[in-house]
């Protein structure tokens, strides 16, 4: 019998057990996010869909580029800025933005007064890095897991 739901109701999924997979100190700096792993519920392996919930004050991630995946983002609700190397723009429900791989450095962050929703859609391309530009982070998609290091290669 096939054990992978037909469909569920997305804000029902449970959240990702851990709540960064960056490490100390850049994990506190997201710990205002939830993260629900949709695409893992159906087995997706090519690409990951994630519910994510920004409360109010906190960021999605470190501002970031990824060197081989493409990434979307698509506001359900509330009000999210969405921060770019090249300037802000403020996201209502119904906006959306990509981003291609080697483009625009990016992140969300929340600074309403309430919780902000929004849909993120990634590839899951091997070899892949992310570049935090403002940061001193190195991350490789390495084996299906991102091992981060110093930007000289020193482990954190």
């Amino acid at each position: 019998m096939n054990t992978i739901p037909l469909a569920i109701n997305a804000p029902d999924a449970a959240p990702r057990t851990r709540a960064s997979l960056l490490p100390s100190p850049f994990a506190e700096m997201t710990a205002g996010r939830v993260k629900q792993p949709l695409g893992d519920i159906f087995e997706l392996k090519n690409f990951g869909v994630n519910r994510c919930t920004l409360a109010p004050g906190s960021i999605s991630a470190l501002l970031h580029r990824h060197t081989t995946q493409d990434e979307f983002i698509y506001l359900l609700a509330g009000e999210a800025v969405l921060v770019t190397d090249e300037g802000e723009m403020i996201l209502t429900p119904g906006m959306c933005a990509g981003f291609k791989a080697g483009g625009r450095a990016h992140r969300l962050e929340n600074r309403s007064a309430a919780e902000a929703v929004f849909l993120e859609i990634g590839d899951r391309s091997a070899g892949d890095t992310a570049i935090y530009p403002r940061d001193d982070l190195a991350a490789v998609f390495d084996e299906g897991t991102w091992r981060f290091t110093h930007k000289d290669g020193s482990p954190y």
